[in-house]
């Protein structure tokens, strides 16, 4: 029997997550596993990847072979180059928290006013104009 560590599809349409498995290779996508050994969740910023390394190990030193997406979500948290005997890469980055806006005080706001707004009206300002021109373009030609 061929065992392979494959992802099993979960979630709606257009928010996919998914769980690695171990799982007969002979068996659909998202039928029956063995054994859950992580999760992995791509829509979220940064996305989520969580995997059990010891079960990896046991598996992949049983002789389970990942498929290609599941090699490089190996890849990437180590537990790979961990089986093979290969240094291990950089960790992941992990994204600060961000808050939703910035704080009045974190953009060095004072409390000082400046003022009221004065809007002024833009058609008594054209009225006002318009016999001033005349006028002075009347005085410019005499």
């Amino acid at each position: 029997m061929a065992v392979k560590i494959k992802l099993k599809r979960l979630g709606k349409i257009r928010s996919p997550h998914y769980r690695i498995v171990v799982a007969d290779s002979r068996t659909r996508r998202d039928g029956r596993a063995i054994e859950e050994i992580g999760k992995y969740h791509p829509t979220y910023n940064p996305s989520v990847i969580e995997v059990d390394g010891e079960r990896v190990a046991y598996w992949l030193g049983v002789g389970a072979q990942p498929t290609e997406p599941v090699l490089a979500i190996l890849k990437k948290t180590g537990d790979w180059q961990k089986f093979k005997g290969e240094p291990a890469p950089a960790p992941l980055l992990q994204q600060a928290e961000k808050s939703a806006r910035p704080s009045f005080e974190a953009l060095g706001g004072e409390d000082e006013g400046k003022g009221e707004a004065i809007t002024q009206k833009k058609k008594a300002e054209k009225k006002d104009e318009a016999p001033a021109e005349s006028s002075s373009s009347a005085s410019t030609e005499a």
